[in-house]
């Protein structure tokens, strides 16, 4: 059943974390990570797009849907570009583990509505960086494979 909720704000991209320094991404190479122009195209629309799509498919709930917005997940997404590897990169935000004892949110009770929704932000995070690379990014990588490479 699809998820009919507003779309919420895109988030704000800060190029004060190195994508490194996540657990999920792995960034080869020094690399500009775009992250002012990503901002830029999600407000000028991959980011509606985005959720419109994803909201469309995803099995979160609208309760578990309205925790992502109290605890204002969103708004810890980073979206970054990778030019070695010629695509956008993303970390994806969720409930710790410790959630028990952290009492984060009375409504997170459970292993499943946690794994809903941590799976849930990480598809709509994957979603977003196949519509900006796919309808948005008008750039070509700048990374140039060495010439020596072996052919197979």
């Amino acid at each position: 059943m699809p998820l009919d909720v507003e779309t919420p704000p895109v988030p704000d991209l800060e190029d004060s974390v190195d994508p490194n320094e996540y657990d999920d991404a792995e960034v080869v190479g020094d690399t500009d990570y775009r992250r002012g122009q990503l901002e830029g195209l999600l407000r000028d629309g991959a980011w509606a797009d985005a959720f419109e799509r994803w909201s469309a498919e995803t099995d979160v709930t609208a309760d578990e849907w309205q925790i992502v917005l109290e605890l204002d997940l969103l708004a810890r997404f980073d979206f970054f570009w990778d030019d070695f590897a010629d695509r956008v990169g993303y970390h994806a935000p969720g409930i710790p583990e410790d959630w028990k004892e952290r009492e984060l949110h009375p409504d997170v009770d459970s292993w499943k509505t946690v794994s809903s929704i941590n799976a849930g932000l990480t598809e709509f995070g994957q979603t977003v960086c196949e519509v900006l690379k796919d309808e948005y990014i008008t750039w070509e990588s700048e990374y140039e494979a060495p010439e020596d490479l072996p052919d197979f």
